[in-house]
């Protein structure tokens, strides 16, 4: 007797594990196809200011300024040696202290 319950426990499990299964592949498959067609449904939210799409919107004018227009050379000249930058840049020796 206890054999014969065993295996209609068994084959009711696998009824339901097998239905269980099906509504399962059916359920994944339902959620992929929303988020799939998700992105094809119209934009709901209205706009907060002009339609950027309408050729006849009204926009602030269009402006350039340079950003290197006062550019002026720092450097009119060859560039000197090193030594000689090296004097320009040196203190003069303070005359009229003895030691």
């Amino acid at each position: 007797m206890s054999a014969q319950i065993g295996a209609t426990g068994a084959a009711v499990a696998s009824v339901v594990h097998a239905r269980f299964e099906k509504r399962t592949g059916l359920f994944a498959a339902l959620v992929v196809a929303v988020i799939a067609l998700g992105g094809c449904t119209a934009q709901t939210v209205p706009l907060a200011g002009a339609d950027p799409a309408d050729p006849g919107a009204k926009v602030a004018g269009v402006g350039y300024r340079s950003t290197v227009a006062p550019y002026t050379s720092l450097r009119p000249t060859t560039p000197s040696g090193w030594k000689e930058q090296n004097r320009r840049v040196t203190p003069s020796p303070k005359s009229g202290h003895e030691h």
